[in-house]
């Protein structure tokens, strides 16, 4: 098998006492660069690749500046995986599907011809059918990002956070990396003045687990209008997924409870649910 890198392992650790990953290990070399957070004269900020997802969560600046990727931040996991877990291991962890995290099962990730989840126990998949595989995309930080646009450069290239992630059409994949190709560091734009943002999720428990459904938001409100919106999903597709129909719906429009009723319903434009999967519609609207 091919070796992987480590930076917090937090998910490596998992598949590799389960067996899925077998492969060589090696770790990430701290640099100034991958470990700090640093802002450019207009205020925006680049992240470290092995800066923490805590570090991103407390961070005051971040908070002010991109309250939506703070608030996600600081919604995901646990205390203890935020500590350790870092924002290009969020983006560059595997699958959650138990097909896929079982060694004694075969898929698309470990290079089966067909996703047995699709005809099998699929209660937890995708509500976008956008390929082959119908895992949901388990990066809380990827739906943060692609609502700010961020930019991802890795030590070969610099791409947009959406081309991190493709179109969903590769089911063999959970991103775009090339082997041996690792994330250096995260860009953000301009931020906004007078941005306001939130983080939701719906959950199975309490507290620490994945979710079923999760929702960052994005807006400036002028005048008792939407002058600026982005809306971006997770858990509801094979990668993290912007939601333009909604975006239009609320886009220029007033503040007022029916155009948010009309966005809530054109969030699930262009889903397609699975058989067992139909409730998460009803939690992302």
């Amino acid at each position: 098998m091919s070796s992987e890198f480590r930076a917090g392992g937090t998910d490596l650790s998992e598949r590799r006492r389960s067996g899925v990953s077998r492969g060589a290990i090696v770790d990430l070399e701290r640099s100034e660069e991958t470990t700090r957070i640093a802002w450019s004269a207009d205020g925006a900020a680049r992240i470290g690749a092995l800066v923490t997802v805590a570090t991103i969560a407390d961070d005051a600046r971040i908070g002010q500046a991109y309250p939506g990727l703070a608030a996600a931040a600081a919604g995901l996991a646990t205390p203890e995986i935020r500590s350790v877990g870092t924002i290009g291991g969020n983006l560059a962890q595997r699958s959650r599907c138990w097909y896929y995290r079982n060694p004694h099962t075969s898929c698309l990730k470990k290079g089966a011809p067909l996703c047995p989840a699709r005809s099998g126990n699929h209660l937890y998949g995708v509500v976008f059918d956008l390929g082959p595989c119908v895992a949901p995309h388990p990066s809380t930080l990827g739906a943060a990002l692609l609502a700010y646009d961020a930019v991802v450069r890795t030590d070969r290239r610099t791409l947009p956070i959406a081309d991190l992630f493709g179109d969903g059409a590769d089911g063999t994949v959970d991103n775009r990396l090339g082997a041996g190709e690792r994330i250096v560091t995260v860009a953000m734009g301009e931020p906004l003045p007078q941005e306001r943002a939130v983080y939701r999720r719906a959950i199975c428990r309490a507290y620490a687990e994945w979710p079923l459904v999760e929702i960052v938001v994005r807006a400036v409100i002028a005048e008792h209008r939407f002058a600026f919106i982005r809306i971006a999903a997770g858990g509801v597709a094979p990668v993290p997924l912007r939601l333009p129909a909604a975006e239009a719906a609320l886009e220029g429009k007033a503040t007022d409870p029916a155009a948010l009723r009309l966005a809530a319903a054109l969030a699930m434009a262009g889903s397609k649910a699975l058989p067992q999967t139909g409730y998460k519609l009803q939690l992302l609207e």
